[in-house]
């Protein structure tokens, strides 16, 4: 994807500024996870910062769940096409079996190595779709998420908050399983993002998703020039 002229510009003000503090970080690797309900603009903005490092030349990894590389994606195929009646508890034990091997296989082995890991959805949206949304315990489902990934944390999350009429028409009208929800479950699922949020406010960040790309992005690389 080609970045705008304005995002262009922009990371051209801010290169000098924070370049020698990546330089220094960039042996370690950093776990950064982007969250937000469907049609947030998550996706767009986790590319940009992807090329962003690459442009300053730190090492990355782009992943997602549910549906990383190899055993990911079949499963991803169940959890968003699957056509027939799935339990909020079934549906719940595929991402975080999904996470299990995604966390074992590709995070862990990445930041072992410094690379930098941008993840587009984790364990926050576990507890947003299916506590939140579906009605699953949270408790049980945060001690699950431990077990699935073995108490790896990020080192910062981003949540892009967006209403829910907007998000919807940037869905459009083609949706899959999980997209299908309805208002009242999008609804739940934002509320969702919103108290995480307001639960660890030292790892999990808001931002306006309402705003212009290049601002949004803007916002992404403060929060990220902040874990230096």
């Amino acid at each position: 994807m080609k970045i705008s002229v304005n995002v262009q510009l922009l990371n051209a003000l801010v290169y000098y500024r924070i370049k020698k503090d990546w330089v220094r970080i960039m042996r370690q690797g950093l776990f950064i996870t982007f969250e937000g309900v469907d049609g947030c603009g998550k996706t767009t903005q986790i590319k940009l910062l992807d090329e962003y490092l690459r442009n300053l030349g730190c090492e990355t990894l782009l992943t997602r769940e549910p549906g990383a590389k190899g055993l990911g994606e079949k499963l991803r195929e169940i959890l968003l096409n699957y056509d027939g009646n799935v339990s909020s508890k079934c549906e719940s034990f595929l991402f975080l079996a999904d996470r299990a091997q995604h966390v074992d296989c590709i995070i862990k082995p990445a930041l072992e190595k410094g690379i930098f890991v941008l993840c587009d959805r984790h364990t926050d949206s576990t507890i947003a779709y299916q506590g939140y949304g579906r009605g699953v315990d949270i408790e049980e489902l945060k001690n699950l998420n431990n077990l699935a990934t073995g108490e790896l944390k990020p080192d910062l999350t981003i949540v892009f908050d967006v209403d829910i009429e907007t998000s919807a028409k940037r869905v459009g009208k083609e949706k899959d399983r999980m997209e299908s929800a309805g208002i009242e479950f999008f609804e739940r699922v934002r509320k969702g993002f919103l108290e995480i949020a307001k639960q660890e406010p030292e790892r999990v960040k808001v931002i306006d998703s309402t705003q212009s790309i290049e601002s949004i992005h803007e916002k992404v690389l403060e929060l990220v020039n902040g874990l230096k």
